[in-house]
């Protein structure tokens, strides 16, 4: 069987496809350029991604994303950092520049109809409904499955996770025993653009221009002074530079009067919020409420909640007890144990 695997020049996606090659199937590498500089979606990952190839002896093809990454990334995080949001990158890209055009390029270019990549997820499928299910990893350390929610039943159908049933341990070990030259390639530790750029900080500023302003309590007073609200993000305690008798968070972020709002961690935590563009995965979307274990952050438990369906793909989320540090851009995953139910952007 034919499969196209998307290298990325890491370990990870190097790994999958060795395995995959050795199980028979016939890979064939596909690397996104998706913009200048260090990284390992960038140059210096195309030259390790194409010696992959080689190593294993199979044909590598190279795409120039980087209108499209520029279009449906790059502008997309401007334009929320400046509006006073903080948006997730990785979900959106996922979707729009890796996984759909990847299918795309290997159905239209190629004549194949399946992709594989070095993601930490699992995909099984419910004959009972009839629906694709996007699983957590077996290494709940690297699961990845968080950001892989808005992923359609056509690019789960097409798609396969050859690292899921994996610990990262267990991929370095096969990288060696395969002698890929990756196997002890570090990790890359940020978002990509903050690799080729050093720091968010860095990437932003050279699209958004700082401008001070006023960092303010919940009553209006002023007690700081802030360096660009495109800095801040929901929840964020070190770097305020205020003097207070307790700790303060940011818990609002007011781009329109240029204004960042603190408070204590009590009135930094909510006991609900909405999410829009919701994505439903395992199942269809539901007419009536449903319980579930949602994650707000990547990093974050999941915690128990109820999900209210409301009306334009959008649903409220009450949680069983006060969440800290709800920012709106960020992604709100909901699971039934290891399966995805189903996630979106959190709206406010």
């Amino acid at each position: 069987m034919n499969i196209v695997v998307g290298l990325s020049g890491g370990v990870d996606s190097s790994t999958a496809a060795a395995i995959l090659h050795h199980q028979g199937y016939k890979v064939i590498g596909l690397t996104l350029w998706l913009m200048k500089g260090k990284g390992q979606c960038c140059s210096e990952g195309m030259v390790d991604a194409a010696e992959i190839c080689e190593q294993l002896g199979i044909p590598h093809h190279i795409v120039d994303s980087r209108q499209v990454f520029q279009a449906n990334i790059v502008d997309y995080l401007v334009a929320g950092y400046s509006a006073g949001i903080t948006p997730l990158p990785c979900s959106v890209c996922n979707k729009t520049v890796k996984f759909g055009p990847m299918v795309q390029y290997a159905r239209e270019h190629l004549g194949i109809d399946r992709i594989a990549t070095g993601h930490y997820a699992r995909i099984s499928y419910d004959p009972d409904n009839g629906r694709y299910q996007l699983r957590r990893a077996v290494d709940r350390n690297k699961d990845q499955s968080y950001f892989l929610y808005d992923l359609t039943q056509d690019l789960l159908a097409a798609s396969m996770f050859p690292l899921g049933e994996y610990i990262k341990a267990e991929t370095r070990q096969i990288a060696a025993e395969f002698g890929l030259k990756t196997a002890n390639k570090s990790e890359s530790q940020d978002l990509c653009l903050v690799e080729s750029h050093g720091s968010m900080q860095s990437f932003l500023d050279k699209y958004i221009t700082p401008t001070t302003g006023d960092i303010v309590d919940l009553e209006g007073r002023v007690v700081g002074q802030h360096n660009g609200v495109h800095h801040y993000t929901i929840g964020q305690r070190k770097g305020l530079g205020i003097a207070a008798a307790e700790p303060l968070y940011v818990i609002g972020l007011d781009a329109g009067r240029n204004r960042v709002i603190v408070g204590d961690r009590t009135s930094a935590s909510q006991p609900e919020c909405t999410v829009g563009t919701v994505n439903w995965v395992a199942i269809a979307e539901p007419s009536t409420p449903i319980r579930a274990e949602v994650q707000v952050r990547y990093r974050s438990s999941a915690v128990p909640v109820t999900v209210i369906p409301l009306d334009n793909s959008r649903v409220k989320l009450v949680f069983d007890q006060p969440q800290f540090s709800i920012a709106a851009g960020q992604a709100a995953v909901w699971y039934d144990g290891d399966i995805v139910l189903g996630g979106g952007i959190i709206e406010k």
